[in-house]
């Protein structure tokens, strides 16, 4: 291709984005993508999400958010105004400038990355490429994804990378429930193939996102993502070990974490808990980990932070074993109570929820568990359906509560005042001091 029409695809893609002409493409319309298609449709691009689930396209098309950082009021008004819109079919693809591609990617048991959603999605879009389109993956995934696997799908549609269509990787950074930093003022990481892929994708993101910062490749953008959640999980890993050896020698973890955190320097306080919960600080290191074997070599931080992390909720479930052995009961047969189940305060979300792993080893130890959560109506762990009992009788009748959420809307004073024993994996009974209170 000569140099005079690559830049021609280039400019002319390049002024449909800066005058938003530009047509836009999310595939998937989960946490990531829905919240990234109603930023773009905000600022005035016309955008379509691409989804295989038709319930959601469906809700999407009546102007409903299913996602709780999303307000329906927000979706209904765009909707209206035909600058969103939803569809099952890629054959839409053939009439988009850019698309997105934020598709889940989770692990298989064997802790290998399981890449069937991204490449059935990317496929599907390739199948509809067209010169001068922009496509960005947003999946977390393992350094070399983009260029191994998606590179060559679309060159093998005869068109070249740089200059008949541009391919970038941006990391999503999704932090669902948190009321400062959502899609538009999260910084926006962005590394194309070429020079030219990142110069248009940061373009694209400048559109619509505050701030967007370049990168030198696909790969250095797919790695940022890694570092950043490798470097939350380890540091979970240590505190989360230091408070079992804090358990053992009768010292309060939650003390010495807030002692060490006035140090203003060299400092950085992380919190134990009873697990790790989510679609990212659970699975993403082991994307990395699975790379580094495919290189030789051994992620040791890694396997042993997650060994650690993921060993958490038998500590928890110890714990309440044990409180409830010093009040002379057995946990066979007592009835426990969960107070709450999402993998973090203040969501709906329960992705990887610790939650899940502690109602089962409750379960195999002969205990009769409920739950309460505010945003989780119903539950569903090992196929035993549950539904959430959010009475004052349930914490009240319980020989034991355990919270693995500390949503605020709690009044955990009253919860203390009325249940009979308690264990605090969050810490969210500080400055509370009962007989009744057990905590990690």
């Amino acid at each position: 291709m000569s140099v005079s029409t690559t830049n021609t695809s280039l400019q002319t893609l390049s002024e449909k984005i800066r005058t938003k002409t530009a047509r836009v493409g999310v595939v998937g319309l989960g946490y990531v993508g829905l919240p990234l298609a109603v930023e773009f449709a905000k600022a005035g691009f016309h955008v379509t999400g691409i989804d295989v689930t038709a319930g959601k396209v469906d809700l999407i098309n009546q102007g409903i958010s299913y996602i709780q950082d999303v307000p329906t009021a927000e979706v209904a008004e765009l909707v209206e105004k035909g600058l969103l819109k939803a569809t099952t079919d890629f054959a839409v693809v053939g009439e988009l400038d850019t698309i997105n591609i934020a598709v889940p990617t989770p692990l298989r048991k064997t802790k290998d990355p399981d890449m069937s959603f991204v490449v059935s999605a990317s496929q599907a879009v390739a199948n509809h490429a067209h010169p001068g389109l922009l496509v960005i993956l947003e999946s977390t995934t393992y350094p070399g994804t983009t260029d191994e696997l998606l590179l060559p799908m679309f060159e093998n549609s005869n068109l070249k990378v740089g200059e008949d269509f541009f391919l970038c990787f941006s990391p999503e950074r999704v932090d669902p429930g948190n009321p400062k930093y959502q899609t538009k003022n999260i910084p926006k990481v962005v590394g194309g193939i070429t020079a030219n892929c990142t110069q248009v994708g940061a373009l694209f993101y400048s559109q619509a996102l505050e701030h967007v910062v370049p990168v030198s490749s696909t790969r250095v953008a797919e790695m940022v993502k890694l570092l950043e959640n490798t470097f939350r999980m380890i540091n979970i890993g240590l505190v989360n070990e230091l408070a079992m050896m804090c358990d053992r020698m009768d010292i309060n973890v939650w003390e010495i974490i807030d002692a060490a955190a006035t140090k203003p320097f060299g400092f950085m306080p992380f919190y134990p808990g009873p697990g790790l919960g989510g679609h990212c600080i659970p699975i993403d290191p082991f994307y990395l980990s699975w790379k580094t074997k495919q290189s030789g070599m051994e992620a040791r931080f890694i396997e042993l932070a997650g060994y650690i992390n993921s060993n958490m909720p038998h500590f928890v479930v110890d714990k309440v074993q044990n409180a409830l052995n010093d009040v002379r009961k057995a946990l066979n047969g007592s009835h426990v109570h969960v107070l709450g189940v999402a993998y973090k305060r203040d969501i709906d979300d329960v992705r990887e929820s610790p939650a899940l792993d502690v109602i089962h080893l409750l379960n195999k130890r002969g205990a009769v568990v409920t739950y309460s959560d505010p945003y989780v109506p119903k539950l569903k762990v090992e196929q035993i359906a549950y539904t959430a009992d959010n009475s004052p009788e349930a914490v009240a009748t319980a020989d034991c509560v355990v919270i693995i959420t500390d949503h605020k809307a709690t009044d955990y004073a009253e919860l203390v005042e009325k249940a009979q024993l308690v264990v605090d994996t969050r810490n969210a009974l500080k400055g509370l001091n009962s007989p009744k209170i057990v905590r990690l």
